[in-house]
C-alpha cells in the first residue's frame, strides 16, 4: 500500500470520539495520523494501520518522483 503525507484515510473502527477519518501525517516504518475531528494523534505501525485501513478518501499533495 502507498501512503503518502497528507492522504484522508477511513479506517474501519471509529476513534472514541465518534469519527473514522483521518489524515495522514508521517510516513516511515510507523504512521502517525490525526483524527479530522477531535485533532488527536495515532502512532500505529505500518501493517496495524495497513489492516485498519477500508479506503483512501484523498490523496495527499505530494508528488513522489517517477521510479526509474
Amino acid at each position: 500500500m502507498e501512503i503518502r503525507l497528507g492522504d484522508i484515510v477511513r479506517l474501519k473502527k471509529k476513534h472514541p470520539c465518534g469519527n473514522d477519518e483521518w489524515v495522514v501525517v508521517r510516513v516511515g516504518a510507523d504512521i502517525r495520523i490525526r483524527c479530522l475531528k477531535c485533532q488527536r494523534y495515532v502512532l500505529l505501525e505500518r501493517s496495524v494501520f495497513e489492516r485498519r485501513v477500508r479506503a483512501v478518501l484523498s490523496t495527499g499533495g505530494q508528488e513522489r518522483p517517477p521510479s526509474g
